[in-house]
């Protein structure tokens, strides 16, 4: 018995390659602010330079970004000259510590005011990606 075979158009198997349900990931959060996802990346960054490998939401809370991303922000505002390499540093350095220089200590006060005001700037493009919240 001969078989027909029906030919469809690209928008009809576009159409049937599509799942027809997409369930959100109740795993992936956005991060509440600049800070939050800054600490995030150069967690990755160091971690990413000591070997291990980095493979998108396979954490405990899904993040909607890859590091590169958060880079790529950066970068953006340093070529837009928002920012200066002395803010990229400040940021690379109190990131890879894991936390952000305390403006109660007087060694700290100066990095504080440049790893504020760089965030402040990374804070509006990250909030237009939906990277935070």
């Amino acid at each position: 018995m001969a078989h027909a075979t029906q030919v469809r158009s690209p928008a009809q198997t576009a159409a049937r390659a599509r799942p027809t349900s997409i369930e959100p990931s109740e795993r992936v959060q956005p991060f509440r602010n600049a800070e939050e996802a800054w600490i995030w990346t150069m967690t990755a960054l160091v971690a990413r330079r000591d070997g291990a490998r980095y493979t998108a939401n396979k954490g405990k809370i899904g993040r909607p970004c890859d590091p590169d991303d958060v880079v790529r922000s950066l970068d953006a505002l340093y070529r837009q000259r928002r920012i200066d390499l002395l803010h990229a540093r400040i940021l690379r350095i109190w990131g890879e510590r894991g936390s952000a220089p305390d403006p109660t200590h007087a060694m700290e006060r100066a990095d504080w005011k440049l790893w504020k005001e760089a965030l402040d700037r990374l804070e509006w493009p990250l909030r237009v990606k939906g990277i935070v919240a």
